[in-house]
């Protein structure tokens, strides 16, 4: 797939890079009206400002936030002068606009998505999921309307060049979720027996070969329930945009997702609470990475599979997929307690493995959001220099881009999330 050249968004990454192989890479104009990026972002001062050392709660550490390198960069789409968040002590409800960031949440606010788009792909993924593949019952139609998939997909790439191409992302999205409700969560999900669902589930994406005599069973299989019918038919439409090395890709990062199910279900069975570092370990597996490890095929071009395995790459993608899942944790936190049983969240494990308030381990969640996000745009600024191949920094911008429209879409998100009662 022929790169189409360099995203129309405002650029983000390091342009004075030493070339590789004798190429010099030209800078890219920033995009009409942006202007140069600017050095403060939500919550947080400029580079340069020494942050008064001394503070005494973790509230107070998070809304100094912290400094330091690769902080500035990796802002394609990103607002030059962001709002700062509510002053502690503000109730929430006073100062919601379309959802409130979390206060001390070091996040990059976004443009909103293009309503035209957002419109036409909620038609069409709504049409997808109810009639072409019944992705779910009709009785949890307002769920899926409340999920705002459509906003949530455009935000996260505003760099797609047709509504189709969104529309990958979009119903892989769709399948995902489908997946976790029904065989993982609320929605007639249980740990039990989660791994041979899972399976086979699995040879949607990954298609089983075996004998004349028993491939018929498994095809005929893979129609069998809502899940499976969406992965199937996602993978199909993903498999008609993507090369080979792409859609091996997402195979192998769904497979992580899946190992990721699996091990938060063997401690839902056992009633274990996992260390703060182990529960850790399972979100890097359960957590959004097979979302922008697609970002080139949405975008219309290939990152190619050597720069994609790269391990400084895999670095940077781990680290977007871990802090824009602590952000699920974080939105999510009061809507989980609201819910039967027991729901692992970060703030959750810290409570209980570190004998922290509600409140105290909620913060300190955030201090861990905030330290892995700097850390990625740390370590994506450094790649950038090291490599900058246009295309590594194209997909490099369209992973930040994934990060920021995926806080943007649960700031809004008011019909699922609300955030607890800490300021």
């Amino acid at each position: 797939m022929p790169d189409p050249g360099p995203s129309s968004l405002q650029p983000s990454l390091p342009a004075a890079a030493p070339p590789l192989f004798g190429a010099r890479v030209p800078a890219p104009a920033p995009a009409p009206g942006t202007g140069p990026p600017d050095e403060t972002v939500a919550g947080h001062a400029p580079r340069d400002t020494a942050v008064v050392g001394g503070a005494s709660t973790a509230l107070e550490r998070i809304l100094c936030g912290p400094s330091g390198l690769g902080t500035a960069g990796l802002r394609p789409g990103r607002r030059p002068q962001p709002p700062a968040p509510p002053e502690p002590g503000t109730p929430v409800e006073e100062t919601a606009v379309e959802g409130t960031a979390i206060p001390g949440l070091y996040h990059h606010p976004v443009q909103p998505p293009d309503p035209e788009r957002v419109a036409e792909v909620s038609r069409r993924i709504k049409a997808w999921a109810v009639d072409e593949v019944q992705a779910f019952p009709p009785e949890w139609e307002d769920q899926f309307d409340g999920f705002s998939v459509g906003r949530y997909m455009v935000a996260c790439h505003p760099d797609a060049p047709t509504v189709e191409h969104l529309m990958i992302a979009t119903r892989l999205m769709v399948a995902e979720n489908a997946v976790d409700d029904c065989y993982c969560e609320d929605h007639g999900g249980s740990p039990v027996g989660l791994g041979s669902r899972l399976l086979l589930a699995h040879t949607a994406l990954d298609p089983l070969y075996t004998t004349g005599e028993y491939e018929p069973h498994w095809a005929s299989s893979l129609g069998s329930d809502g899940p499976r019918r969406a992965y199937r038919s996602a993978m199909e439409y993903f498999g008609r945009q993507a090369t080979d090395s792409q859609a091996d890709r997402y195979r192998h990062d769904m497979a992580r997702l899946h190992l990721g199910y699996l091990a938060e279900a063997a401690w839902a069975e056992t009633d274990h609470v996992p260390e703060v570092w182990e529960y850790l370990a399972m979100r890097q597996f359960n957590n959004f990475r097979p979302c922008p490890t697609i970002t080139d095929t949405v975008g219309g071009y290939e990152l190619p599979a050597d720069l994609h395995a790269r391990t400084a790459m895999q670095r940077v993608i781990a680290l977007a997929g871990n802090a824009t899942t602590i952000v699920n944790d974080l939105y999510s936190y009061t809507k989980e307690l609201d819910s039967p049983g027991r729901h692992l969240n970060l703030p959750v494990v810290i409570a209980e493995r570190e004998a922290a308030s509600d409140r105290d381990a909620y913060l300190k969640a955030v201090e861990v959001h905030n330290e892995l996000m700097h850390r990625f745009e740390t370590e994506a600024a450094d790649l950038a220099a090291a490599c900058p191949v246009p295309s590594v920094l194209r997909f490099l911008r369209g992973v930040a881009v994934w990060v920021d429209g995926n806080h943007y879409w649960h700031r809004t998100n008011t019909y699922r999330y609300s955030l607890p009662d800490f300021w």
